[in-house]
């Protein structure tokens, strides 16, 4: 549930969620449950030469089960909540 929470506090931010079969898609953070499904608003593929049948699609669904990485920008990153929420469930652990 660690990520889940953190993951919720991105929603509205631009992340790029590398999948298993290597494509990247950039998008807009609209949604994400707990089992790490994202919804991205406003996408745009990455390799557009590679993947060019994605430069279509503008809005995504992406089950959790497919991501490899999800790249976050650098400036919403809290260090110190992630630090104390790691704590708290080990803890409860």
């Amino acid at each position: 549930m660690l990520f889940y929470s953190y993951f919720k506090t991105l929603v509205g931010k631009q992340v790029t969620v590398e999948l298993k079969n290597e494509l990247a898609i950039k998008g807009t953070l609209h949604s994400v449950d707990q089992y790490l499904n994202i919804k991205l608003h406003n996408t745009q593929v990455v390799n557009e030469q590679k993947y060019p049948h994605m430069m279509s699609v503008r809005n995504c669904f992406i089950r959790g089960s497919v991501v490899r990485y999800i790249q976050l920008p650098p400036g919403s990153v809290d260090v110190e909540l992630l630090h104390d929420a790691t704590r708290r469930e080990a803890r409860g652990a």
